[in-house]
């Protein structure tokens, strides 16, 4: 017999479910990209990849987290490395909040929110919490980043993508 821990509170039922952890196996995902491309994460595999998810376009912390990602371009553009950033919302605004800040990155739309519940990042709200998932080269999630400071969010990169040592190119 399965058993669910379900807790309810204030009306609302909310199922624990086991979280992604570091070492474990990133989940697979195949998501549209504000460049008008399609991107998964198995066709990935033998490259780093950090996935930096985000609540909503054209919000404050967002603008201001997609634009110190973008002028970290020349401090993290010797490591090999795939970044993304994702939220739930659709392809269209994707497209359009990349293009209002000079995304220098692929914005993914995960519009069906299917990705956002696999990795454990969907709120309640059905916006993704501000959480960085750092997965190597083999597809295991090394590092997850909880705590994403929008303002220093491309310093932070920098900082982690060294210190888990992905190769330079």
């Amino acid at each position: 017999m399965k058993w669910i821990l379900a807790l309810v509170i204030s009306g609302a039922t909310i199922f624990a479910q086991a979280s992604l952890r570091e070492g474990d196996l990133a989940p697979n995902w195949k998501l549209e990209g504000s460049d008008g491309n399609s991107y998964q994460l198995s066709d990935l595999r033998g490259t780093h990849v950090v996935l930096a998810f985000f609540p909503k376009a054209f919000t404050g912390g967002c603008t201001i987290e997609c634009k110190s990602i973008r002028d970290s371009k020349r401090q993290v553009r010797r490591f090999e490395f795939q970044f993304f950033m994702a939220s739930t919302d659709d392809v269209q605004t994707a497209a359009a909040f990349a293009e209002q800040n000079n995304a220098n990155f692929p914005i993914l739309s995960d519009d069906s929110q299917s990705v956002s519940d696999a990795y454990g990042v969907l709120g309640s709200t059905g916006m993704a919490k501000r959480w960085t998932f750092y997965i190597d080269a083999e597809g295991i999630v090394s590092k997850i980043d909880k705590n994403v400071n929008p303002r220093t969010a491309g310093r932070e990169l920098l900082q982690n993508l060294i210190a888990l040592d992905v190769p330079t190119n």
